[in-house]
């Protein structure tokens, strides 16, 4: 597969958004309509206290926060709220850090406002940067967490090749359908009272029994069979 250029690339929240609803990441990226409701606020909030692009150490740990990142591969960029350098032994595996002995593990760490989800968007878009970072620093980094505000806890998320294909095919259609320039269509489900852009969507007028999530899920799962077989 060749890079995509540079141009091309695609925000890495586009891909929470498409992996939570196609009908919201339409309206938001390629129709510009978006809406703060209490939670896109708290949201922002908790972002703000996180993204400072600064350099924190801790004994054997560095954590930097607002990091910018990207992966010309999978054509995406974007800033990672916090990134965790562990260091190990001399000859542990890991990266190199300029300035730096020993060997460093890395892990990316994102934070939200709310709690755990029951869908996979966030581990998604975790698992996208840690993909990034791997592409940046050729390295491969086995696990990440997603901090949620209302628990105050980390849950910890494994990039399994389950995770990573689901998200390196979501990233194809991601560019797909942003290059079509097609918004999907509306679709109802029981999350979508939660979105702060339900009133632009009117997702009820297509009625129950479609799911934004089963269309995503047929999809990718097509073009992961595609892969499969060439």
């Amino acid at each position: 597969m060749t890079d995509y250029l540079e141009e091309d690339w695609q925000p890495l929240s586009a891909l929470q958004h498409l992996a939570f609803c196609p009908r919201q990441w339409g309206l938001i990226h390629i129709e510009q309509v978006w809406v703060e409701n209490r939670l896109t606020m708290e949201g922002h909030y908790l972002h703000e206290r996180v993204d400072e692009d600064t350099v924190e150490v801790r004994g054997n740990e560095r954590i930097v926060r607002g990091l910018r990142i990207h992966s010309a591969r999978l054509g995406l960029v974007g800033r990672a709220d916090a990134v965790h350098f562990t260091r190990g032994s001399p000859d542990a595996t890991g990266v190199l850090l300029p300035g730096e002995t020993g060997r460093w593990q890395v892990e990316p760490v994102e934070y939200k406002h709310g709690k755990p989800k029951a869908d996979n968007c966030d581990a998604v878009q975790l698992c996208a940067q840690a993909l990034c970072l791997e592409d940046m620093l050729d390295t491969r980094i086995a696990s990440g967490s997603l901090f949620y505000g209302k628990t105050r806890r980390r849950q910890e998320i494994q990039f399994d090749l389950a995770l990573r294909s689901e998200t390196e095919a979501l990233a194809a259609e991601l560019h797909r359908l942003y290059e079509a320039q097609k918004t999907p269509p509306a679709v109802y489900a029981d999350y979508c009272h939660r979105c702060s852009i339900y009133h632009y969507c009117k997702p009820e007028t297509m009625g129950r029994g479609k799911s934004a999530r089963r269309y995503l899920g047929t999809t990718l799962n097509k073009m992961l069979n595609e892969e499969d077989t060439t």
